[in-house]
This record gives structure tokens, C-alpha cells and sequence, in this order.
């Protein structure tokens, strides 16, 4: 849908780097994500806490902060520049960390259910509440896990950046979405779900609401798609039944990719619709699960053309075929 080439070979030598241990950032003892540590960061956002507790204090399940280091403030006056030909825009936006669990160095791959359902509610209703304003155009929000996918602290801890722009890999995807239908009058998620359904070759897990798959043409061996059965291009629309059945697959594939790859470190994106109405009916949104097992070289980045040994149906065969 984004017109992206693959070479899958196979040369052995080009087989995945197997991280021997999982990689993590170095341990913090004085770690600011831990209960009875709020002090040291921002007022909380929003947190999912005992009833009896208050806000900021150690009684909370979930919490959801401005990042102390933001990459956009919310404070800043939208202004659009030219400078000669290039386009400049005024750093507004929001930039904010979801602190999954209280406990330390708990993986997402750890967490129960019920755990993970608490992490996609607080997504859902960061969106909600940034859609109200009127100069953000689009919400992404994403995991870095482990020191090599770019993690800087071992708390359990995903990101938000709310932005005045669509980023390019959405944009992407929302012109392949958009000549699709344009064609055929389908949502091309929609009928990836379809086609990969009747096939079976590259089906990870499935609920009732959910496909994981592994993409026709993965960036790297083993990436991971989550695609809602039911055509929706919102994230924040989704129901209760839904988030149940999003914890459930979720924790599936993560569980899947640590046993198939032993516990690696990992980047998620959740690749959602932009705020304006008119991609309603051409989106899917859903989610990215890209394992850092490979290294990527000056192919990759000169080319936007990746290259690895693993087809997509031996990667998908082999994760469903395992004992979780």
C-alpha cells in the first residue's frame, strides 16, 4: 500500500541476530517512573488509581505525564513559516509518557490482561481529550522497549506526541489507502484482513475482533501487524469488548515473539487516522510491532529497500506454531 519493495533471500548469512539475553537499559535505583517517586516528575495527567487515593500520590495503577524533556509544548502559538522553499512550523504539540505499572522492570509481555486493557484506555483517552484542540492534526503514540529500541529507562513506559502535522509514514499509507478506494471502492485494510483470513499463511493470532499477521512485506524478519477485523480508522472509537480482545492478541504476539526470538528488544507504533473526517472511510488503523533484530545499513537508509532471509509465512508458521 505504500508501494515499499522487500528482498527476503536465502543466503544464511543474512539470517536474524538473535539477541542471547534481553536487551535493557541499565538499572535505575533512584528510577522516577516508581510509587513514592512522583515528586521528581511533572503533575500527572491522568492516572488510573485507588479510589481512596489522591492525585500524585503512590496509589495509582497507571499514570499518564508531560514529558520532562518535551519534543513539542502545548504552550506554543501555531505559526507556519516559509523559509525559501522549505516549510517551518512553530514547535507546538504535546508530548507525553504513559507509565504502564507501578512495578519495575515489569515487561509488557509480563502483564496481565487486565494490566494491558488499563494501558489502552489511557491511549484511547489521551486522544479523546487532544482532539479538542483545534491546531493538533494527529495523535502517534509508540513504545520504545530495550536499549537498542531506544528505551532510556527500564520502567515500562510508552510515548505520546501529539502533532500539527501527519507524519510521512501515515501520509503514506493514507495515499495507498486512498488510491485503493479510489480503484475499488474498498478499504485495502479491510481487505488485507479478507484475504489474509482465507489464506492462512500469514496469520500469528486471532480473536473474535482481531487479526495479527505478519505483513507481505516485512521491514524486518518477524515485524508483527495487529488490524482490527471490523473496519475503523480510529483508535479512540474503539468498545470494551475490543480492548479485551486488543489485551488478549497483544500479550499473545509479545509472548510469541519472546519465546521465537528470546525476550527481544522491540519498537510498536500505533498507526491511527489524522483527525480530519474525511479519512474515515479509506483507514484502518492498527498497530506495528517491529522487533530490533537486525541492523539496518546504508541499503536501507539510501534506499528505503530492506533486505532480510525470513519470509513472512515461515515467520508466521513458526510463531503460531509455539507453545505459549
Amino acid at each position: 500500500m505504500v508501494d515499499r519493495w522487500v528482498i527476503i533471500t536465502d543466503d544464511p548469512t543474512l539470517s536474524p541476530a538473535i539477541p542471547r539475553t534481553a536487551a535493557s537499559v541499565p538499572e535505575d535505583l533512584y528510577c522516577p517512573f516508581c510509587p513514592g517517586n512522583e515528586h521528581l516528575c511533572p503533575p500527572e495527567i491522568l492516572a488510573n488509581r485507588r479510589d481512596d487515593s489522591q492525585a500524585n500520590d503512590p496509589q495509582w495503577k497507571l499514570r499518564v505525564i508531560p514529558n520532562r524533556s518535551p519534543l513539542l509544548v502545548i504552550e506554543e502559538d501555531l505559526k507556519r513559516m516559509g523559509e525559501g522553499i522549505y516549510d517551518k512550523v512553530t514547535g507546538v504539540g504535546a508530548n507525553e509518557v504513559i507509565i504502564e505499572t507501578p512495578v519495575h522492570a515489569r515487561r509488557q509481555a509480563d502483564m496481565d490482561e487486565d494490566e494491558l486493557e488499563n494501558v489502552f484506555w489511557a491511549y484511547r483517552d489521551r486522544i479523546i481529550d487532544l482532539k479538542k484542540d483545534s491546531r493538533m492534526r494527529s495523535v502517534l503514540i509508540y513504545k520504545n522497549s530495550g536499549a537498542e529500541a531506544g528505551a532510556t529507562l527500564e520502567h515500562s513506559y510508552s510515548l505520546l506526541l501529539a502533532l500539527p502535522i501527519v507524519p510521512r509514514d501515515i501520509v503514506e499509507e493514507l495515499r495507498g489507502a486512498e488510491k485503493h478506494y479510489a480503484y475499488k471502492e474498498r478499504c485495502i485494510y479491510c481487505d488485507i484482513v479478507r484475504q489474509e483470513i482465507q489464506l492462512e499463511l500469514r496469520i500469528v493470532s486471532e480473536t473474535d475482533s482481531f487479526l495479527a499477521i505478519e505483513p507481505f512485506a516485512p521491514r524486518v524478519p518477524f515485524e508483527t501487524w495487529i488490524i482490527p477485523k471490523r473496519h475503523s480508522s480510529r483508535f479512540e472509537e474503539i468498545d470494551s469488548k475490543e480492548v479485551g480482545d486488543l489485551a488478549t492478541i497483544f500479550r499473545d504476539v509479545l509472548l510469541r515473539l519472546d519465546r521465537a526470538l528470546n525476550r527481544p528488544p522491540f519498537n510498536y507504533a500505533l498507526h491511527n487516522a489524522p483527525f480530519d473526517k474525511s479519512y474515515d472511510k479509506i483507514y484502518h488503523w492498527h498497530m506495528e510491532i517491529i522487533p530490533r533484530i537486525g541492523i539496518q545499513g546504508g541499503l536501507e537508509w539510501g534506499s528505503d529497500l530492506y533486505v532480510h532471509s525470513t519470509a513472512p509465512e515461515d515467520a508466521a508458521a513458526f510463531l503460531k506454531g509455539l507453545v505459549i
